[in-house]
């Protein structure tokens, strides 16, 4: 499978972006209701945390930091929650995150790879992720997020 990338510019600084990306408002805002929550530290877990279709609370994503330097770089293993698939923990994905100061803007590169072979998912994540970062660049540039009708 091919990797995913996607590279935008943000009118807003690095740091306008990766608060967004860490915070409880910001995550909330962009990642669809969830709440990313780990210690933020290389080997650390994390997860996308909210309400699921049923109107419970369900670990929408999970994983493994990789790497994270405030406002440089965040890397980080990628799993769907349990709730999404059965065999969830053998279907892992790397994404990486670089933020890059361009003139007055921040250019917002994100590269999905190491997709297992025959991934279920490869093909919804190609269509959400220009979603999602539009949605970032939209909420840095306006305070608003898009309304995806959903």
């Amino acid at each position: 499978m091919e990797d995913l990338k996607y590279e935008i510019y943000v009118g807003a600084t690095p740091e306008h972006i990766w608060n967004i990306l860490v915070s409880p408002e910001g995550t909330k805002a962009i990642f669809f209701g969830s709440v990313l929550q780990s210690t933020f530290e290389a080997g650390a877990p994390y997860a996308y945390v909210g309400l699921g279709n049923d109107g419970n609370e369900t670990m929408h994503v999970y994983g493994t930091i990789l790497e994270f330097e405030p406002c440089k770089i965040m890397s980080y293993t990628e799993h769907a929650g349990p709730s999404y698939r059965e065999n969830h923990a053998e279907l892992e994905t790397r994404i990486t995150m670089t933020f890059e100061t361009v003139g007055g803007c921040t250019k917002l590169t994100l590269v999905n790879d190491r997709w297992p072979d025959n991934h279920p998912s490869y093909e919804n994540t190609k269509t959400s992720w220009p979603m999602i970062l539009s949605n970032i660049k939209t909420y840095a540039e306006t305070g608003r997020t898009l309304d995806f009708g959903w």
